[in-house]
């Protein structure tokens, strides 16, 4: 045997021990990809029902909107019905309520006038005797 072939099979050697070295370290590593994939799968496996409840959740709360909006605009309708009713009443019945008040004022006024004017007669009359 010669130099040559002393060192070839000294480099084989020393090349499977080296590859010896780097089998564990591969296999740890190719455990760990098994583990990330196994994790995305998990992950992908309970993300979607989460979506799909949220998706629930969000069709729900449109849904309440919905009602709110439609509350809201009975309400707004009844305030405008309401408001529209008492302008009705106020013109219907205020203007001649207003006109019957001012004339049994007016006559309220005459008439402690008139008797006023009676009373200050009598008084001057009997001053007078």
């Amino acid at each position: 045997m010669g130099v040559g072939e002393i060192a070839g099979l000294i480099a084989a050697i020393a090349f499977a021990i080296l590859a010896g070295f780097m089998i564990y370290p591969l296999i740890r590593l190719g455990k760990l990809f098994d583990q990330i994939a196994e994790t995305v799968k998990d992950t992908g496996d309970h993300a979607i029902p989460a979506l799909d409840e949220s998706v629930i959740t969000v069709q729900q709360v449109n849904k309440s909107l919905e009602d709110v909006n439609k509350i809201s605009a009975a309400a707004s309708t009844t305030a405008n019905n309401v408001g529209a009713l008492t302008d009705l009443y106020g013109s219907f019945l205020g203007k001649p309520v207003i006109k019957v008040a001012s004339a049994a004022y007016a006559l309220k006024t005459t008439a402690q006038s008139f008797m006023n004017k009676k009373n200050v007669n009598s008084a001057a009359s009997n001053k007078g005797e």
